[in-house]
């Protein structure tokens, strides 16, 4: 990613954080609407899930500037997910849920260069833990 990308990422993530709980259910809401397949996944309480999900954001996001800081537990990441039941084409829908969900969470500063910049933030995360997941079970 470019410095401007992540610097995009960033900042408009400090606008997400405020409403962390609703942009959670929100990204959930969408995610289960895509991809109902994926709802069995999550057994738990969902409030306490978006929590986890809004943390791990948080780390991946602060860590965008430095991807080797957070390459081991994103790579981790990936391979719980795919003891959970989680599948290559998965992460499509969760890629766009977290879009849509952003841009329902920023409004008007969701312009085209954020959605670019959360596009390949995703794209680099999604990728590394898709690999992981690959090697685990090879």
């Amino acid at each position: 990613m470019r410095p401007a990308q992540v610097a995009l990422v960033q900042d408009s993530w400090k606008e997400v954080l405020p409403i962390a709980d609703t942009a959670a259910a929100l990204f959930y809401g969408r995610l289960f609407a895509l991809d109902p397949e994926l709802k069995p996944l999550f057994r738990g309480d969902m409030k306490q899930q978006g929590r986890k999900l809004m943390a791990m954001m948080s780390v991946a996001v602060h860590g965008l500037g430095q991807p080797e800081t957070i390459v081991p537990a994103v790579q981790d990441l990936g391979r719980r997910h795919a003891g959970y039941g989680v599948k290559d084409r998965h992460y499509a829908s969760v890629g766009a849920a977290l879009l849509w969900t952003l841009g329902q969470a920023l409004g008007e500063t969701f312009t085209p260069n954020v959605e670019n910049a959360w596009s390949a933030a995703y794209g680099l995360l999604a990728q590394t833990m898709r690999d992981a997941a690959r090697l685990s079970s090879a």
